[in-house]
């Protein structure tokens, strides 16, 4: 557990400060599906909302959870090392994305556009939001938008060897989330305009990058590991 602590902490980073790229991708999508609620149900916008977003997060678990079983295949053989090595050249590669470096990860976003061409006329059929029920589905559906952000997670978790991990690494990145698109569908911009700081968003891409570099097999993990153990 003292191992997946840093991890856990990187995963809501990604979620918290990735804010600006969700922005982009669901930013507007969150609007409209704050315009969907009948004008009878808008005293309830921000449970229908809350049901929204929590949809959307147990959605990225279940995702972590079967892409984690892959992973777990492998770890018991020689690759193990190979998928550690992954994880940390992921973990780097998105702590060079949030501060704004590189935006490689962006490119995996297509490969999630066949899906949601499936999936989308599903989502269509649940507007207008009248109930909390049909409001926490709509959001599981959302959860698979194509993202490059998530993919990315998605693939950095599996690469941990193990299906619960995976979920749970989901899971915190999904609740890192939550804030800023929050605040979007209820139009708190102050938020939004914290997390979108240049200063703000190179600090977490540098923590994320250090967490990576953690995260990377050699020498520097056991000193580490010993040195906590030993405080």
């Amino acid at each position: 557990m003292l191992e997946l602590a840093p991890l856990l902490v990187s995963a809501v980073i990604l979620g918290l400060l990735g804010g600006g790229h969700c922005l982009g991708m669901c930013g507007g999508l969150m609007g409209a599906l704050t315009l969907a609620i009948p004008p009878e149900q808008r005293s309830r916008r921000f449970r229908l909302l809350l049901a929204y977003n929590l949809g959307r997060i147990l959605s990225y678990a279940c995702a972590g959870l079967l892409i984690g079983m892959a992973g777990w295949a492998v770890a018991n053989s020689p690759a193990v090392m190979v998928l550690r090595v992954i994880a940390a050249l992921l973990l780097i590669a998105m702590g060079l994305y949030l501060a704004g470096w590189w935006s490689g990860l962006t490119r995996i976003e297509a490969l999630g556009r066949g899906l949601w061409r499936y999936i989308q006329p599903f989502a269509s059929r649940l507007m207008p939001v009248s109930s909390l029920p049909r409001a926490l589905l709509l959001g599981a559906l959302w959860g698979w938008l194509p993202c490059g952000l998530v993919y990315s997670t998605l693939l950095w978790a599996a690469s941990q060897g193990n299906a619960l991990d995976s979920g749970l690494l989901m899971l915190a990145f999904g609740l890192g989330t939550w804030p800023v698109l929050l605040a979007t569908g209820m139009a708190a911009e102050r938020l939004t305009a914290v997390l979108r700081k240049r200063n703000v968003r190179v600090a977490g891409g540098l923590l994320v990058i250090v967490f990576g570099l953690w995260t990377l097999p050699g020498p520097h993990q056991q000193w580490l590991m010993g040195h906590a153990m030993h405080n």
